[in-house]
């Protein structure tokens, strides 16, 4: 194997050196190709095509600026036919001033062989190359034959090594690039993309996914990673509908929000659930017991019936002046157009505009029986006149979702009678508020409240259907909540991603069978990832011993690094701190970042001790991020779907004590432990849970 280290042979150095001068190639063509894009001049046959063409313009050259920090290319395939073709795959298309490319882009078809080709199976590949790379600049270069030829290949006899195919050795430098320190928001992983992972990248557009994977298997990077491929394969349609990235918190979203601009891909929005639903003013924090049953999947058949109960049954005709006379539609008619109408299965409010409609055309048969001639206007007209709308108003009259569910959690009448048969007494009770406010902006709006809010809204009003939709950390929404994503996208496809074993809410999932069932993607795949390719096994291992407390039905992780990490437990110190400072100084000695994380009632007596040690850290979720910081402090409940090089574990038993239940409690320090990639540090001096205890000694 060469990679470019002192006193290479003179193949090798050959070899480095004209890969490199490919590389400075395929950065000026990169850099004429962003220039010529810049100096296009947007030019549509009106205004508003000259914006959309200038739009476009300008997210073509975004997606071609060059990051310094990233090489063009990562890899390279030579085919067995024709002899002697090969393609550089990269993170984006690179063609020379002729059109011919010297860039693959990694989602093309062609470089679909990169990442699957196997010595089984080479799919016409004779040699994968990848190279080693620092700071965007070529330092290693690493070959793997997959067809044998019969004799060596002069250019890279003594860079031959093999992946970790069966029968062969892992790459040294895909092991060094998984495992590699990082400070910062996560990276894309389009250089070691695994076979497993790409095939589900590549799924097609029309499927739902769903991805059960355990910590480090790399669900959120291939999640955002079929996200890219979509958007290149699948361009025109979903530029149209569009894609949504839907994560747990908005630490989450700025942890993973560079990868896809990194891969060219800038038009896609990240939110939050709760920004999403974002329809009152939360202000309020609800028990567990009562969260859990705002988000049970049975509130929302108590909605539809709060809704539709509005509709009102007319006792006397509609009167509509027309020219001199007056034209009488019986109540009985009235009745037969608004029984029609709600069971068509439409929205609410798309009924409400057709009643206007269907009474005006009830009026329009009366004229023309009458001999009259009356055309579509006079309909309209008829339509539009205050008495037909004031008739109609009174009958279906407009709604506003907040006010509906206003009167359902502070009127227990109402309730009642939208709950008949569907939840019990003291199910009702329990949603009651205790105290009634008086008035809509003084109400105790909670998270799940705002769910319920956007539930109705959704009975109103068809909700726009995205084209597709990543859902990532699903195992912690309820039904309800998984509803309210669902409705975005009601005619697209998603990917769902999750780990039931670090379920921490009281309503977390405990079947991906029922949670696609409520996000209207009951057709849905599953598809379960378990080879860990971040955490490594010292770390996996051991938060694997609450596996059979927490999600006794999934299989545990497997770490397939070379790097087994490292754990230390600091045993029962007393005084804490102390110990928890000696802890973050010898691993700040480390490169990559490093995270101290505590349960969050121990937040700012952590923040102090570092403070008062001359620690410079960022508190997520507190502090503004404005730079990279090594030194990161973190809560317990801010800790999902994050990674970092280490991590300083703070009192395991007060984490987990912190959760409203056990199970939970576990499932929360699972969480917590499985966020270091390199080396984890238990510090406590509490009894650590039983589970972690025996495995310590």
């Amino acid at each position: 194997m060469s990679v470019g280290e002192s006193a290479p042979s003179p193949a090798s150095g050959t070899t480095l050196e004209a890969e490199r001068a490919y590389l400075r190639r395929a950065r000026a063509e990169l850099a004429r190709m962003r220039e010529h894009t810049l100096a296009l001049s947007a030019q549509g046959g009106d205004p508003v095509s000259s914006q959309y063409l200038a739009a476009a313009l300008w997210r073509r050259a975004a997606a071609l600026v060059d990051d310094p920090a990233a090489a063009p290319f990562f890899g390279r395939i030579d085919l067995s036919e024709p002899p002697g073709e090969r393609w550089y795959i990269g993170r984006r298309h690179i063609v020379d001033q002729n059109g011919d490319p010297l860039v693959i882009d990694w989602r093309a078809e062609v470089s679909r062989a990169f990442y699957r080709a196997s010595r089984s199976e080479p799919m016409g590949v004779r040699l994968r190359r990848r190279f080693g790379l620092d700071r965007g600049a070529i330092t290693a270069y690493e070959d793997e034959r997959l067809v044998e030829t019969g004799s060596a290949d002069a250019e890279s006899a003594d860079a031959e090594s093999a992946e970790a195919t069966p029968g062969g050795r892992r790459s040294a430098i895909l092991a060094a690039e998984i495992e590699r320190p990082r400070i910062g928001p996560m990276r894309d992983i389009v250089a070691t993309i695994q076979p497993e992972q790409d095939e589900i990248v590549r799924a097609d557009v029309a499927l739902t996914l769903c991805v059960q994977g355990a910590p480090g298997t790399g669900k959120t990077a291939v999640g955002l990673h079929r996200a890219a491929w979509l958007l290149y394969a699948y361009r025109e349609r979903l530029a149209r509908s569009g894609v949504l990235v839907v994560g747990p918190s908005a630490a989450f979203l700025e942890h993973v929000g560079a990868v896809l601009p990194a891969l060219g891909e800038i038009a896609v929005d990240h939110t939050t659930l709760e920004a999403l639903t974002a329809r009152v003013p939360v202000r309020h924090e609800e028990s567990a017991s009562v969260g859990v049953l705002k988000g049970d999947a049975r509130l929302a058949a108590v909605l539809q019936r709060a809704v539709w109960s509005a509709l009102g049954s007319p006792t006397e005709a509609l009167v509509a002046p027309r020219g001199s006379r007056r034209w009488r539609v019986p109540a009985h008619d009235v009745r037969e157009i608004i029984d029609e109408l709600r069971t068509r299965g439409v929205h609410y409010n798309a009924a409400r505009a057709m009643l206007t409609q269907r009474l005006a055309h009830a009026v329009l048969l009366q004229l023309e029986a009458a001999g009259d001639s009356p055309d579509d206007r006079v309909q309209d007209a008829v339509a539009r006149s205050r008495p037909v709308k004031a008739y109609a108003d009174s009958l279906w009259p407009r709604l506003d979702p907040a006010k509906v569910v206003l009167r359902l959690l502070s009127d227990a009448g109402a309730l009642a009678a939208a709950a008949q048969g569907i939840l019990t007494d003291g199910e009702q009770r329990q949603l009651l508020w205790d105290r009634p406010p008086r008035s809509l902006a003084r109400a105790p709006w909670s998270p799940a409240d705002a769910v319920l809010v956007d539930e109705v809204a959704g009975i109103l009003d068809r909700t726009p259907s995205l084209g597709h939709v990543v859902l990532d950390e699903a195992q912690d929404l309820s039904p309800m909540q998984l509803r309210a994503v669902g409705r975005r996208c009601s005619t697209g496809s998603m990917t769902v991603l999750g780990d039931i074993a670090q379920g921490t809410t009281a309503w977390a999932t405990r079947s991906w069978a029922q949670s696609l069932a409520h996000l209207g993607q009951g057709d849905g795949h599953i598809e379960e990832l378990t080879r860990g390719f971040r955490v490594p096994s010292a770390v996996i291992d051991f938060a694997a011993r609450l596996l059979p407390y927490i999600a006794p039905d999934l299989a545990p992780p497997v770490s397939v690094r070379d790097d087994p990490g490292r754990l230390d437990v600091v045993v029962s110190v007393d005084p804490l701190w102390p110990a928890v400072l000696d802890a973050v100084r010898a691993a700040l000695v480390r490169d990559g970042s490093l995270a101290v994380i505590v349960a969050d009632a121990a937040l700012e007596d952590a923040a102090s001790v570092l403070t008062d040690a001359g620690l410079d850290h960022l508190r997520l979720g507190a502090d503004h991020e404005d730079g990279e910081h090594r030194l990161h402090l973190v809560g317990a409940r801010l800790a999902k779907g994050l990674e970092f090089d280490r991590v300083v574990v703070v009192e395991p038993a007060a984490i987990a004590a912190a959760e409203p239940d056990e199970r939970t409690g576990l499932r929360r320090l699972y969480v917590v432990l499985t966020r270091a990639v390199t080396a984890l540090t238990v510090v406590h001096a509490q009894p650590l849970p039983p589970a972690l205890a025996a495995a310590t000694h």
